[in-house]
């Protein structure tokens, strides 16, 4: 799994679904090939905004976004998610927006993320007020 995917997936289970960063840190560490349990918690820790080295708590990666930026064709998306083939590139990173709709049986999206985003930003606002 590219650098970039893992962070997303991080970013999106802490920051989105709202999940233990630790719950994530066991799963890849379980399922990547190349896990080494340093580099996995800490890149866990810094994306959750809690390691030694942390990112600031504000940086949330929106999936869109990163998926438009650093793979603006769909190259990648498309290998690993091959209902996505299909798809022109124009909507490979959104799907539902597809005036033709989104390939038949792929999921609409799971959260809203600006809304999830500003939920996570009030939670860690919280706890540095307390």
């Amino acid at each position: 799994m590219h650098n970039r995917v893992r962070m997303l997936v991080a970013s999106f289970l802490v920051k989105d679904l709202h999940l233990d960063w630790t719950r994530g840190a066991r799963f890849f560490m379980e399922h990547l090939v190349d896990g080494d349990l340093a580099s996995n918690q800490h890149g866990w820790q810094w994306v959750a905004g809690t390691g030694t080295d942390a990112s600031p708590y504000f940086r949330i990666f929106n999936p869109v976004v990163q998926g438009e930026r650093f793979d603006p064709n769909g190259s990648y998306v498309r290998r690993w998610v091959p209902e996505l083939a299909g798809v022109p590139t124009k909507y490979v990173h959104r799907p539902w927006d597809d005036p033709s709709g989104p390939p038949d049986g792929y999921p609409p999206p799971m959260v809203d993320h600006a809304t999830e985003r500003a939920d996570a930003l009030r939670r860690y606002d919280d706890v540095r007020r307390s």
